[in-house]
C-alpha cells in the first residue's frame, strides 16, 4: 500500500482519527501508515493499558482497532469521511498478541462497496507477519 494512489492521504486520515473518533478510540494511538483507494494500513502500539492479566493484548482493543481501520478504509474509498455505522463485525482470534511485540499492523480492505452498504475485511498482523485476528464487517452509510 502506498499513499500515492488515493485522493485521501495519510495526513487526512490521521486528522480524521484525531477529530471524528471518540476520545477512548483516540487513546489507541493508531498511526496511519498507508492508504489506497480500497484500504488502509495502520499501526496499533501495544501498551500496558491494553494488556490483560494473561499478559496478552485484549481482544476488545483489537476489535476497536479493526472497526476504526475499516471506517478509515471506507472513507478512503469514498474520497472523504461520510457518517456511517457498523452493522456487523465478526472477529476470529487466531493467536495471542504478546505484550512485548511493540505494535500490531492493522490492514483494512473494502471488499464490496455499495450505495448504502460496504463490506470489508480486516487483518491484525504480528511483527513477523503472522495473522493474529481476521475480521469481516458490514457498514451502513448514513
Amino acid at each position: 500500500m502506498t499513499d500515492s494512489t488515493s485522493p485521501v492521504g495519510v495526513a487526512e486520515l490521521q486528522s480524521l482519527l484525531a477529530t471524528m473518533f471518540a476520545p477512548w478510540v483516540q487513546e489507541l494511538d493508531l498511526v496511519v501508515r498507508a492508504v489506497e483507494p480500497d484500504g488502509v494500513m495502520l499501526a496499533l502500539p501495544v501498551g500496558a493499558r491494553h494488556v490483560h492479566g494473561g499478559g496478552v493484548l485484549c481482544g476488545q482493543t483489537l476489535m476497536a482497532a479493526a472497526d476504526t481501520a475499516m471506517v478509515l478504509a471506507v472513507s478512503a474509498h469514498l474520497g472523504g469521511f461520510r457518517p456511517m455505522t457498523t452493522v456487523q463485525l465478526q472477529t476470529s482470534f487466531m493467536r495471542p498478541v504478546p505484550k512485548d511485540v511493540g505494535e500490531v499492523t492493522v490492514v483494512a480492505r473494502v471488499l464490496k462497496p455499495g450505495r448504502q452498504l460496504y463490506f470489508g475485511e480486516i487483518e491484525c498482523l504480528l511483527p513477523d507477519g503472522k495473522l493474529a485476528t481476521h475480521a469481516t464487517t458490514t457498514y451502513a452509510l448514513l
